[in-house]
């Protein structure tokens, strides 16, 4: 399993990125983390390259509805719809559904535990019931 952990945008907080980074690697997730700064081509172009299952955004700038949905159009137009995308940080609960709609699979917002996060990425390893 190979999951790209990307802070896209301008946002210069990486902590809880590299912390659930780690965590995933500790519990045996591949990890490329792509590091800050980066722009949404950037992200689905490490995520194509790395040949990666998943692509965890984290954004706390406020930019996430722009950020998430050119993400999610790149990997449209790239045919690369089976990647999976989620992310964590600061989102409002009202924009959660909204992101959901344009295929987000899964936010993790503040206060979730890094266990949540490893346990949701784990059942991505498994086929799901069809």
């Amino acid at each position: 399993m190979r999951v790209i952990v990307a802070k896209p945008g301008l946002d210069g907080h990486d902590r809880g990125a590299k912390v659930v980074a780690r965590a995933l690697r500790d519990a045996g997730v591949e990890v490329v983390y792509t590091g800050l700064h980066q722009t949404p081509e950037q992200v689905v172009e490490a995520a194509i390259q790395e040949d990666a299952q998943a692509i965890g955004l984290s954004i706390l700038s406020g930019a996430h509805m722009t950020l998430f949905k050119r993400v999610m159009e790149l990997l449209n137009e790239r045919d690369a719809t089976d990647i999976v995308v989620f992310g964590g940080g600061i989102i409002p609960d009202a924009d959660i559904p909204l992101l959901a709609e344009i295929g987000v699979a899964k936010i993790f917002t503040p206060g979730a535990s890094t266990q949540e996060i490893i346990d949701w990425v784990n059942t991505l390893r498994s086929p799901q019931p069809s």
